[in-house]
């Protein structure tokens, strides 16, 4: 499928990521023991046979570039389209304060590469979205369908900060378009929009020569009855994560064998970048159980119900339990875990003991050493 150009959002936004956000953007975070959340977008677009996709950046993105590197991963390091890293947008209303003011203007300050687009369609979509879709489908949808814009929805609607929600006829076509919602409604957005690349780029110029930057406010919404606007429905896994609870209860869920076949779908293979790291090691006396384990990690002690990422080492003694735990963590002999998230780096002493809860576990930045 050539006709179809990837547009992927990497940016900050309002969230509760704490110390995970500290040094990334939440496109860039890691996720299920050997991925970013990045992997899933960009997959989801190869997987349709996508040769082209930009990346546009804002604020923390060194995490990102080391990520992306040429793309090859990915299969788009190309002497022609393939990746291609846009530069970091927004506005400076006062020395030290940049705020971001929505799609539109991250849009427009890329316009020359909009120019250059060579396929009739182009999907937008959000770097920190977690679900395997099937935008070759979406797209044969959106043909069929002769719709202007059409809208990726997650088949729930429970409520997650700055949600958008849709409400749909019988035909599938928006009726309402729904935000800041206390009781949601409707199908919850999935941040996925495919449109044709001619009004894209009539869009972008349309609100931005009216000093409108909002993709949902001043297009989805104020455009609703001039443009046809189509829902496409996505039962599968699919997660935004914007607060650490959320990360946590999500990296869980991956422990459920039905949640991983249907995210890992050999069909739609997930793409990462290697670890080049050398198998995992289980020590004789120590224990794994139903625990995510990424390669290059050393159990020596016991792992239940845990997500290790590479490089994990667990010494004699140590007993990690509902924890995940990002790249090169070190838990020493005799030291206790459970419900914590470690970010990469993190060395845990000899007989420390950690204790968080499900409703709110400790997170240890990046270096840490308790």
């Amino acid at each position: 499928m050539n006709g179809l150009h990837g547009i992927i959002f990497s940016y900050e936004r309002r969230n509760d990521l704490r110390e995970l956000g500290e040094i990334r953007s939440a496109a860039s975070l890691p996720f299920g023991g050997r991925y970013r959340a990045v992997d899933f977008p960009l997959s989801s677009l190869v997987n349709a046979g996508v040769t082209d996709v930009g990346v546009v950046l804002h604020g923390r993105y060194q995490s990102m570039l080391d990520h992306l590197g040429t793309g090859k991963d990915w299969d788009l390091s190309r002497k022609r389209g393939g990746l291609k890293i846009l530069p970091p947008f927004n506005y400076q209303k006062e020395w030290g304060v940049m705020p971001f003011r929505g799609k539109i203007e991250a849009l427009a300050g890329v316009r020359s590469y909009l120019e250059n687009i060579r396929q009739d369609y182009v999907v937008l979509m959000d770097g920190d979205l977690v679900a395997n879709l099937p935008l070759a489908d979406v797209l044969e949808q959106h043909i069929a369908t002769k719709a202007d814009i059409t809208v990726v929805c997650a088949n729930d609607s429970f409520t997650i900060e700055d949600g958008t929600y849709f409400e749909k006829d019988e035909t599938g076509r928006v009726k309402e378009v729904l935000y800041h919602l206390q009781t949601p409604r409707g199908h919850r957005s999935l941040e996925t929009y495919v449109l044709s690349t001619k009004l894209l780029k009539k869009l972008v110029d349309e609100c931005y020569a009216k000093g409108q930057f909002s993709w949902r406010q001043d297009v989805l919404l104020a455009k609703k009855d001039e443009l046809h606007e189509q829902c496409y429905i996505w039962s599968g896994f699919a997660t935004q994560m914007r607060t650490v609870k959320e990360y946590y209860d999500r990296s869980m869920q991956l422990l459920d064998p039905a949640i991983r076949k249907e995210l890992f779908t050999p069909e739609r293979p997930i793409r990462a970048k290697g670890a080049d790291k050398a198998s995992t090691y289980v020590g004789p006396e120590g224990c794994c159980v139903n625990s995510l384990v990424a390669e290059g990690c050393r159990i020596e002690g016991n792992v239940v119900n845990s997500v290790l990422f590479p490089g994990v080492v667990v010494e004699a003694g140590a007993e990690v339990c509902n924890c995940v735990l990002f790249k090169e963590t070190t838990v020493r002999k005799g030291a206790k875990l459970s419900f914590v998230v470690a970010d990469k780096h993190v060395e845990i002493l000899e007989d420390r003991t950690l204790m968080g809860h499900t409703n709110y576990p400790i997170v240890l930045s990046k270096g840490t050493k308790v």
